[in-house]
C-alpha cells in the first residue's frame, strides 16, 4: 500500500519527498516527468510515496492510483493564489469517490512573501466541505535553503504521516 502524493505542477512535491525522505533539504526545479517513487524506513513501519507529476497530461493518471492508496498527500503552492481554485477542483474530484481515504493537504512555500496563511489555504480550498467522515489535516510547509535540515513543520507532516500510515494498515 502506498501513500499518493499529489498536487499541481510547481507546489513542490518532489522537494518535499526529498525532504522527508532524507530531513535534509533539496529543492528540485525540474518538473516531475510522469512518476515518482520514495521508500521511507520508519522505527514503526515502511512507508512508500508515489509521486504523480502534476502537468495538466499527467492528471488523468491520478485517479486510477487513488483506489490503491492508503493516504493522500496533497500539496499546494501557498503563494500561487491564480491556481488555488485549480488545486481546489482538482482536490474535490479527487476524493469525491472515496469518503474515506485520509488526506493530509500540505499548504507548501508559506516562506515566500504574499503566501496564503494556513486559515486563507483552508478557505481557498473550501476544506470544510469535504466532509466529516475522513481524516483531514492541513500543514504548513516550506523547503528552505538547499543542505539545511528539514523545518519543524516537515518534521510534524513526516509524523503525522506515519502515524496515519499505521492506524490504516
Amino acid at each position: 500500500k502506498q501513500i499518493l502524493v499529489l498536487g499541481l505542477d510547481g507546489a513542490g512535491k518532489t522537494s518535499i519527498l526529498h525532504s522527508l525522505a532524507t530531513n535534509h533539504v533539496k529543492r528540485s526545479v525540474a518538473p516531475t516527468e510522469g512518476f515518482n517513487a520514495i521508500c521511507l524506513n520508519t522505527e514503526e513501519s515502511q512507508m512508500e510515496f508515489l509521486e504523480i507529476g502534476g502537468s495538466e497530461s499527467l492528471r488523468s493518471y491520478w485517479k486510477m492510483y487513488l483506489p490503491k492508496v492508503l493516504l493522500l498527500v496533497y500539496v499546494v503552492d501557498s503563494a500561487d493564489h491564480a491556481r488555488l481554485p485549480m488545486a481546489k477542483q482538482l482536490l474535490h474530484q479527487l476524493i469525491q469517490s472515496n469518503s474515506t481515504l485520509p488526506v493530509v493537504v500540505l499548504a507548501n512555500k508559506q516562506d515566500l512573501e504574499g503566501a496564503y496563511c494556513i486559515t486563507d489555504i483552508h478557505d481557498a480550498l473550501a476544506l470544510s466541505d469535504i466532509g466529516d467522515e475522513r481524516k483531514m489535516f492541513l500543514i504548513g510547509t516550506h523547503v528552505a535553503e538547499d543542505g539545511s535540515e528539514i523545518s519543524s513543520s516537515m518534521k510534524d507532516a513526516k509524523e503525522l504521516i506515519g502515524t496515519l500510515v499505521l492506524e490504516t494498515q
